[in-house]
Formats: structure tokens, sequence, C-alpha cells
């Protein structure tokens, strides 16, 4: 991207960023997807920085609350997330992130985070 096209962006990307409802504390939740089976892979926290940092480069960064500081996926462990679009709902306070994962998406070193304890729900489809 030209320096020309980048400063003709800029006020475009803020634009979008000033569509989210952020919290109190400035975050607001990023869903994770991949981006061709929709499988969900994980959930984090985003600020407005860190969602810039993510629009405007391709990899998806996040703020994590435990260590009070900016991550981009992939870093440190190779299992990087390159983003292939993201949307707002409809009340603008939550994020859709549809990635290409490279590799497990949880720390634990799962493909999703969303494997682990089943919370038992009653399938709502049997109950009529």
């Amino acid at each position: 991207m030209t320096e020309a096209q980048q400063g003709q962006s800029e006020p475009d990307v803020e634009a979008r960023i000033a569509q989210v409802a952020f919290t109190a504390e400035g975050l607001a939740p990023a869903i994770v997807q991949q981006w061709d089976t929709r499988e969900v892979l994980m959930l984090a926290w985003v600020d407005a920085e860190a969602l810039r940092r993510t629009l405007t480069s391709g990899r998806a960064t996040y703020w994590s609350r435990s260590r009070q500081e900016y991550w981009r996926k992939g870093d440190t462990s190779g299992n990087i997330q390159v983003v292939r679009e993201a949307r707002l709902d409809c009340d603008g306070d939550a994020i859709l992130l549809l990635v290409d994962q490279t590799g497990p998406a949880c720390h634990t070193g799962t493909r999703t985070c969303f494997d682990t304890t089943d919370l038992g729900a009653v399938d709502g489809s049997a109950t009529s």
C-alpha cells in the first residue's frame, strides 16, 4: 500500500472503529471463527488499538487482560491467525473475526478453546 493509499484509508478505519460500543474498560469481545468451516476457535478481547492493528495488518491482535499488553496471535507460538473478514454485530458491541488459523488456536494446544467441558444443556429441538 502506498503512503497516499494509507492516508486515504486511515479515516475510514477510524470511522469503522468508532462504530464499536466498547465497554467502560475500553474493550470489546472478539469471537474468532475459522473462515471456511465457521468452526468457533476462541474468544479474545480487543480495544481500539488492537482492532486498528488487526484491521490494518491482516493479522489478529488482541489485548491481554491478564498481562495488560497487546499480543498478536502466533508471534511466539507460530499459530498465526490471518484475518479474512471482520464484522460487527447488530448492537455494535461484539466483533466476529473470520480467520485462517495455522495450528491450534487455544493456548492449551487444542484446535479450539471450546472443546473441553460440556455443560450438559438440554437439546431444545427435542422439547417442543
